[in-house]
């Protein structure tokens, strides 16, 4: 599988709510260096996890919507929108924040992410940009 593959699989999978999934898919050793509007943070293996643990206990449903899938060798930039549902109104899904994160690849996992977010603008014009390509 390529690393393209391997990313766009991994976004794919429920890994919101399936922690075995991040078992497989990241590197023992993983990073994520993340930029959001809460300001700067580095994320460890175990940090991603139990950030995933907490969104599957806050939400109904998370699903990614990938607009933009790159590669270079063992690099690949990812650019999506993660979608919601909330336990309280578990009917209407809706576009919860914008992201676009690069990782590097070792030994056929996720090793080094890094990663810019912000909330999602719900303007027709900035979801359109986020629309799914043929990625």
């Amino acid at each position: 599988m390529t690393p393209k593959e391997y990313v766009k699989r991994f976004y794919e999978s429920d890994f919101a709510n399936e922690t075995t999934v991040i078992d497989n898919y990241l590197h023992k050793d993983c990073l994520l260096h993340w930029s959001s509007s809460k300001g700067f943070s580095v994320l460890k293996f175990n940090d991603i996890k139990d950030l995933f643990l907490d969104i599957s206990r806050t939400y109904e449903s998370f699903r990614v919507e990938i607009s933009h899938l790159l590669a270079d060798e063992n690099f690949v930039t990812t650019r999506y929108t993660v979608h919601v549902r909330t336990i309280e109104d578990p009917d209407e899904e809706q576009p919860m924040a914008h992201f676009i994160t690069i990782w590097e690849l070792k030994d056929n996992k996720l090793y080094r992410g890094y990663e810019i977010s912000q909330q999602a603008d719900v303007s027709l014009e900035s979801l359109k940009s986020f629309s799914k390509i043929k990625v």
